[in-house]
């Protein structure tokens, strides 16, 4: 690992005119790579696929809730960060009987 002799950047191998070179990306500084340990390689990124799944949420934990659209009195529940960190967690609520979700802060 090398660093810019200008700027401190981290310096880092590139392809330039057919030779290897290390380049500063702060910078622009450029300076000749040496054959000692420098390889160039392709970077692959894969990209993720997000599953959305709609079906039951049958794995989270229950409780008696009034679904104010069917009046079951049944629903799933599960908390998540929604604010800053010293705020409290909200509640999230989905019936199961209509599926219909609401949330209740604390």
């Amino acid at each position: 690992m090398r660093f810019c002799k200008k700027c401190g950047g981290l310096m880092v191998p590139k392809k330039s005119g057919g030779k290897n070179v290390l380049l500063c990306e702060m910078c622009g500084e450029t300076e000749e790579a040496d054959s000692s340990g420098y390889t160039l390689v392709r970077k692959v990124e894969e990209k993720a696929e997000v599953v959305v799944i709609e079906n039951e949420p049958s794995t989270l934990p229950t409780t008696r809730a009034k679904c104010t659209k069917c009046g079951n009195d049944k629903a799933y529940w599960w908390m998540r960060q929604t604010r800053s960190a010293d705020e409290p967690s909200t509640r999230f609520y989905r019936c199961t009987k209509c599926g219909n979700t609401w949330r209740e802060y604390a």
